[in-house]
């Protein structure tokens, strides 16, 4: 027998367009729960959903390891599993559902847990733990185990089901707090600070060859994820943020660059993909991860998130050059001020052009994320967006709609326009949830149009650029005249589409006035970029 299965329900199978675009990475905050609660002499083992085929392999692993405690903990830093796509949760419902039947005590940490933990509970979930979750399942787990003599009931941060509380002999039941008379929910957990106190993740748990052959197969290198801090300390109104709330903390350069050396010795990627909602917000961080890599000599190309604004930091490209970055997110969300200040974005249209100058004069890839159907925008800030990408050339986009979350001022503001469906389906799914500017064929066709416009100026760009020395055409330059030739003739029939669509009825009467006029009055703060809200286009390799 197992002490603990940890297991989660992301299965990038059932998320059609991350599929079939296969850059999959483990679970990253999954495997650095294990590694907590194995530092505290737990015998632990791992169910890697990733890749499996269905729910089917979950039970499977019941089975093999019956463990006496199911441990659903979803990987944070995904940002899907922020999004709480329907079909993962479906997943989650099975998995729970068979770890009840074969005997185990179930206990679920997630963002969609935290914010739903009574329909978790309804599927059969015992313990329920809200945000961050490492310190609360360990003390949980040394309630249930005995090892500690404090009544369950103390843990801070978890949600208790009566059946458990009432099995405690070191207490009595203390009442319930929810509607049924069925769950307790306890005082809040402050979270952890010190993150280089952290083991690094169980890499051993899982086995990275199926990743490095998938990788190496469709893409020709290898990608693993890192982390370099927890949660973001800003305000963007959409922005959900159910496991670290508003707050902020940071490894150490030292201690990155010491996990970074670690992976690169034993699974030797070629890349790394820094999972983090922002990375290097403090002045100086970035500056100090490049010492620490080259003092260790372990430069390595990876891909991170940041913000406009940081990026027009003197020196702060500069670094990002020499630790080793070759792609660089942000979160544009739109070419209009209104909407950005709207969003309370704290974030300038000249700095995002300012910041992607910069990136790409350091030789550094620029990403922008674009978020369409805020409420109040027009169809000239949707034109203003298709400008500055036109314009500002970054080499990558993710686009998306506009996406209410529980715990956000933007989701208060929608709710009661919002229908049964409050989640997508999966990741390409691109619902209008509320009643938004247009309707959402109007939005999906946008899609369509933003990404051929873009796809066909690349093209050109990189054709442009072969022919002025042609002596290095190869093969793939044909190929990308073909596309760009490909776009442009089809440009034409895709924007016809989009005006017709315009024109089509949306869910609601008009665009929520009210809720742009309430964003405008608020006093714009600065904002980070969440890609927890966003779905990409296929440029898009967060996945």
């Amino acid at each position: 027998m197992t002490d603990v299965l940890f297991g989660q329900s992301y299965f990038l199978r059932f998320d059609p367009k991350l599929w079939q675009g296969m850059k999959p990475y483990p679970p990253l905050g999954s495997l650095l729960a294990a590694a907590y609660v194995r530092a505290r002499n737990y015998d632990v083992a791992f169910f890697d959903a990733m890749l499996a085929t269905s729910e089917a392999e979950w039970t499977s692993a019941l089975a093999r390891h019956r463990p006496r405690f199911a441990v659903l903990f979803e990987d944070n830093f995904n940002y899907l599993s922020k999004m709480c796509l329907l079909r993962m949760r479906e997943a989650a419902f099975a998995m729970i559902r068979a770890a009840r039947e074969s005997g185990a005590t179930v206990i679920v940490c997630g963002s969609d847990a935290t914010d739903h933990a009574a329909a978790y509970v309804e599927q059969g979930a015992q313990v329920v733990i809200h945000g961050e979750g490492e310190a609360a399942l360990a003390e949980t787990l040394d309630c249930l185990s005995g090892r500690q003599q404090q009544p369950l009931a103390s843990v801070r941060g978890v949600s208790i089901v009566r059946e458990l509380l009432a099995r405690d002999e070191r207490s009595d039941t203390p009442p319930a707090d929810d509607a049924s008379g069925d769950l307790l929910r306890t005082p809040p957990r402050p979270v952890l600070r010190d993150l280089d106190a952290l083991p690094f993740p169980a890499w051993d748990l899982i086995d990275l060859e199926p990743y490095r052959r998938i990788w190496i197969a469709r893409h020709g290198y290898f990608s693993l994820n890192m982390v370099t801090t927890r949660g973001c300390p800003f305000h963007c109104n959409w922005c959900a943020k159910p496991i670290w709330g508003q707050t902020y903390h940071m490894r150490s350069p030292e201690n990155l660059a010491d996990e970074l050396a670690l992976l690169r010795e034993r699974y030797q990627p070629d890349h790394i993909w820094f999972a983090d909602d922002i990375m290097g917000l403090k002045r100086g961080w970035m500056a100090g991860f490049a010492d620490a890599v080259a003092a260790r000599g372990i430069q390595t190309p990876f891909k991170c998130l940041s913000r406009a604004d940081l990026l027009c930091r003197d020196g702060e490209v500069e670094a990002l050059a020499r630790a080793g970055c070759d792609v660089v997110w942000i979160g544009a969300e739109s070419g209009s001020q209104k909407i950005l200040d709207a969003m309370e974005k704290g974030t300038q249209i000249e700095q995002i052009r300012e910041a992607t100058r910069r990136v790409q004069a350091a030789g550094i890839r620029m990403g922008f994320f674009l978020q369409f159907g805020y409420p109040g925008e027009s169809r000239a800030d949707v034109d203003a967006t298709r400008d500055l990408v036109r314009d500002a050339r970054p080499d990558e986009i993710g686009i998306s709609v506009s996406y209410p979350l529980p715990g956000t001022s933007f989701y208060q503001r929608v709710e009661s326009e919002l229908g049964r469906k409050q989640n997508w389906i999966d990741s390409d799914d691109l619902d209008m949830m509320y009643r938004g500017p247009f309707a959402t064929a109007f939005y999906r066709q946008l899609h369509t149009v933003v990404t051929k416009e873009f796809r066909a100026r690349a093209a050109l760009d990189t054709v442009k650029a072969a022919l002025a020395r042609p002596t290095r055409l190869r093969a793939h330059h044909v190929r990308k005249a073909g596309a760009a030739g490909y776009h442009w003739l089809t440009l034409p029939w895709a924007r016809w589409r989009l005006a017709a669509k315009e024109r089509v009825p949306h869910q609601g009467v008009g665009p929520l006035v009210g809720a742009m006029s309430h964003a405008q009055a608020a006093t714009p703060t600065p904002q980070a970029k969440d890609d927890a809200v966003k779905t990409a286009a296929p440029e898009d390799d967060r996945r």
